[in-house]
């Protein structure tokens, strides 16, 4: 898909053709907020207070002749609410694993996340690997090498340095969430998405929702439950 094929929308659409759950996960202090905020609004706050259970924003793009709604819900990185955002996971089509390139703390527990996320979500969810504050070089404790190597080793499905401050490749990010899943969609059903394989009374769609049929759900089940203990 080239970059001809997308634009940015308003907020203020109110009937988009599909909506794509998203949720960005990762330790406290890594930028999550700052970097929703970023990709979203095309804001960046030097303060920001520690987010309390999830924050929700959206954006809209249009692939090709296709307007989706990307709902983002940003989660709380802080150990005491752990239990509590693992519930928001559910029919995820995307999760954002985030760390600090100046936090080697961060980065080591990105493996933690993965290992939730596999165990509270299905097996086609896609996962991205974002290596933030890219603008503190001189801070820098992961190389770009050593998260490279981790999102290849883990098959993750897409990994990039961003920089939540100066914008850098915040906005990529999420162009890349939307394309990805239109195409994932458009794979799975056919030619395009067809309102068949949407919830019709929410335009919601999700690699989960997807599969519909009980014999799949029972082979998630089973695929999960030999991912992890939980």
């Amino acid at each position: 898909m080239s970059d001809d094929d997308y634009s940015i929308l308003p907020d203020n659409i109110n009937n988009p053709d599909f909506s794509f759950k998203i949720i960005v996960i990762g330790d406290s202090s890594v930028g999550k907020s700052c970097l929703t905020l970023r990709g979203t609004k095309d804001k960046f706050k030097d303060f920001y207070s520690p987010t309390i259970g999830f924050e929700f924003l959206s954006l809209n793009i249009r692939i090709k002749k296709k307007i989706l709604r990307l709902q983002i819900w940003d989660t709380c990185g802080q150990e005491i609410y752990r239990s509590l955002i693992s519930s928001f996971y559910r029919n995820s089509s995307l999760a954002m694993i985030v760390y600090a390139i100046d936090n080697e703390e961060s980065f080591n527990n990105v493996e933690s996340w993965l290992d939730e996320i596999k165990c509270q979500t299905h097996p086609n969810l896609k996962i991205f690997l974002i290596g933030n504050k890219s603008d503190l070089e001189e801070s820098r404790v992961i190389g770009k090498e050593k998260a490279e190597k981790f999102y290849l080793d883990h098959k993750l499905d897409f990994f990039i340095e961003t920089s939540a401050k100066t914008g850098e490749n915040v906005q990529k990010i999420f162009i890349k969430a939307a394309q990805m899943l239109y195409e994932e969609y458009s794979q799975y059903i056919g030619k395009e998405i067809t309102s068949d394989a949407v919830n019709k009374s929410t335009n919601n769609i999700s690699l989960r929702t997807s599969y519909t049929e009980k014999e799949n759900d029972d082979n998630d089940e089973i695929k999960r439950k030999k991912q992890c203990s939980c």
